[in-house]
């Protein structure tokens, strides 16, 4: 959940953790339970680092990139539709013929997006914000992400102030469902 250092290592740690799921999930050749578990656990992961990345990395994009508005929306219209395939997996069982082409749709978003940010949003980042302020971004999110919703909520604010103040709570109500679930 918390990999150190700086925002971009850390939201890059994600990724690539995001990614090593995926492969996972690829090389299953079951389904049933196994892969309900493997969904769960990427969803995890995805919805904490999507709200991370809305509380704290989009606002520094508004604030200190150049062409901000276009590129933290685009961004948050990535996260809305990743949060909707997401709440789709959740509802089907994993026994549906829908789960194969849901989970494809899925890593393809995420596969666009994750390209998107390391090759274009993270250099800017990198170049309009010091050394300093890249680690502010790190802790923050990392903070962020402990205390985040485990499960999707498309309906959610996804902008400040208000996604600040809500996430926390959707996130203990979210970790209390997982723990009498057994979830995660």
């Amino acid at each position: 959940m918390g990999h150190g250092g700086n925002v971009i290592e850390e939201l890059m740690a994600d990724h690539r953790e995001v990614e090593e799921i995926f492969a996972r999930i690829q090389s299953m050749t079951g389904q049933g339970q196994e892969l309900r578990d493997v969904v769960d656990e990427v969803t995890i992961e995805l919805v904490r680092h999507s709200v991370a990345e809305e509380q704290y990395l989009y606002p520094a994009v508004r604030e200190h990139v150049e062409d901000d508005d276009r590129i933290a929306d685009k961004e948050i219209a990535d996260h809305s539709r990743v949060e909707n395939l997401l709440k789709e997996l959740e509802k089907t069982n994993a026994d549906d013929l829908h789960m194969s082409p849901l989970l494809q749709q899925l890593m393809e978003e995420v596969a666009d997006h994750v390209e998107d940010e390391e090759n274009n949003l993270f250099p800017m980042l990198r170049q309009a914000c010091s050394s300093e302020m890249l680690g502010d971004l790190g802790e923050k999110i990392r903070r962020a992400k402990a205390m985040a919703p485990t499960r999707p909520h498309p309906a959610a604010p996804d902008t400040p102030p208000a996604n600040k103040l809500l996430a926390p709570g959707a996130g203990l109500v979210d970790r209390a469902r997982d723990f009498v679930t057994g979830r995660g």
